[in-house]
């Protein structure tokens, strides 16, 4: 018998704050990650963005490089332990909206899947925390001799998320059709065009503007923007991209 399924993406979807980021910075204070590293080369970018003159995805590639290289011949055990440290203290920073969905979902019996971008050390223990019943991360490859090998396996892209949500409809038996999925980037948008009933939370300009330009998934998505205290839901039909 197939079941309905509720897909979400966790870094600006779920938290309001990327976890990476938070897992990074945790890095940098236990001295996992050289201090000099942020400031030359993941601040600059971190800057940009949060003036609104650069790119997010520019920062945080700039931190996924640092990461992958930091973690190269590292013990799981650490990060292991960081991700948990960075769980614990941030797991519950999340936006409203979501939080009730996480909610109304269980009540519902429905599956809750978590697939985002993040380690999948972070999304394992944000997985744990909301009683969810599966998940998928970005795979940093443990080698023989149990240390990270510097090969990854990524699922913060659109193909990654399609086939890990294809996977996942097998796995469990799950009926798309019947099935929601909830999203704020462009990597998002093939989960988001997979199931019958797509959220974009917050969604980025990109995101907003493949949103505005496929018809069917237009006709299926409710856009949600919450700010401060306030959630509101958007008509597609009256939107307009002014910049």
């Amino acid at each position: 018998m197939s079941v309905c399924a509720a897909f979400f993406d966790v870094d600006g979807t779920i938290t309001r704050e990327g976890l990476i980021s938070e897992l990074f910075r945790k890095m940098v204070k236990y001295e996992l990650i050289d201090d000099a590293k942020w400031h030359e080369h993941v601040k600059p970018a971190f800057s940009r963005w949060n003036r609104r003159v650069g790119e997010y995805d520019h920062y945080l590639q700039r931190m996924v490089d640092i990461y992958l290289d930091t973690v190269r011949n590292t013990n799981p055990v650490h990060i292991d332990y960081i991700a948990r440290k960075v769980i614990e203290q941030n797991g519950e920073r999340v936006y409203t909206f979501t939080r009730e969905r996480l909610r109304w979902h269980k009540k519902q019996g429905h599956l809750l899947i978590a697939i985002s971008g993040s380690p999948v050390e972070l999304v394992r223990e944000m997985a744990k925390l909301y009683d969810m019943d599966d998940f998928r991360g970005t795979v940093y490859e443990i080698g023989e001799d149990g240390l990270y090998s510097g090969q990854i396996t990524p699922m913060w892209d659109s193909r990654s998320k399609r086939k890990a949500v294809l996977e996942m409809a097998v796995k469990h038996q799950i009926d798309l059709d019947a099935s929601y999925a909830y999203g704020d980037t462009t990597g998002d948008y093939t989960m988001l065009k997979l199931v019958g009933h797509p959220h974009a939370i917050n969604p980025t300009r990109e995101l907003l503007g493949k949103i505005l330009s496929d018809s069917e998934l237009r006709d299926l998505v409710t856009l949600i923007v919450e700010r401060k205290d306030v959630t509101y839901q958007l008509d597609p039909d009256c939107l307009k991209l002014i910049h």
